[in-house]
């Protein structure tokens, strides 16, 4: 079951990508970027990263297990979750350049509850070296939801775990 306290994800990050940081927090407002490389080719990163059940944590599921994770990259396609006993959207993809582009509107776990607008874009670049870099800025915005500061190093732990699992050779659950 996906954990409410998100604080908890922030201290299992498995490593810490090459950039991270918390660029901005308020009460209605954060600023999110994550930078890492790895040493596959642009294409087979986004091979990967539209393959969520590859790598996304499981313990940042409501099922528990990442293999019920599914993403239609296209416009207006999901990022979902289905299990025996239920269903959720985790995002809806807003735009997508092949290879080098996704974009979401992706309120992922107590985010949807707050309604606030999250918006992810995770851009990939040739790194020069045959390898890519993976960039994950996040922007969330809600007027009435005066707790983003507070959650916001918590999503930033969440994301800097799923930016390390995207580009590591091997994930261990």
């Amino acid at each position: 079951m996906l954990r409410p306290a998100l604080a908890v994800a922030a201290a299992t990050v498995l490593a810490a990508p090459a950039g991270a940081e918390i660029i901005a927090a308020s009460a209605d407002h954060y600023t999110l970027r994550h930078e890492a490389t790895s040493t596959r080719s642009p294409g087979e990163m986004w091979q990967r990263l539209i393959d969520p059940a590859a790598w996304w944590s499981p313990d940042h599921t409501f099922s528990g297990d990442a293999a019920n994770l599914s993403l239609d990259p296209r416009a207006g396609g999901l990022w979902r979750e289905d299990w025996a006993d239920g269903s959720v959207s985790h995002g809806t993809v807003l735009s997508v350049i092949e290879g080098k582009m996704l974009r979401l509107d992706a309120p992922f776990g107590p985010l949807q509850g707050m309604g606030v607008t999250v918006i992810w874009t995770i851009t990939i670049e040739p790194d020069g070296e045959g390898g890519s870099t993976v960039i994950f800025d996040e922007v969330a915005n809600g007027a009435t939801a005066s707790q983003l500061a507070r959650i916001a190093p918590a999503v930033d732990g969440v994301k800097g775990e799923a930016i390390a699992r995207l580009v590591a050779d091997e994930v261990d659950d």
